[in-house]
């Protein structure tokens, strides 16, 4: 199954034609409902709604630079 090759809890580009109009976001995946691959849903982040991961096209993994921390404004 496509949920296979996914990461619990990894950030991932993606977009789909019926959530924020097409555009590439980004999703969380989400064990909320269970520890089991047929229970991920995808996170939609901003937003309290969980969507299925065959809603989606996933483009790739979302990487975080460890150069570049993420600053604070108040710092």
């Amino acid at each position: 199954m496509f949920t296979a090759s996914l990461i619990p809890e990894a950030f991932y580009w993606a977009r789909s034609a019926k959530y924020f109009e097409g555009k590439l976001t980004v999703v969380q995946v989400s064990t909320v409902f269970g520890e089991d691959p047929n229970y991920w849903t995808l996170a939609l982040l901003g937003t309290d709604q969980h969507a299925m991961p065959y809603d989606f096209e996933i483009v790739g993994p979302l990487v975080l630079l460890d150069e570049n921390p993420i600053r604070q404004a108040a710092e």
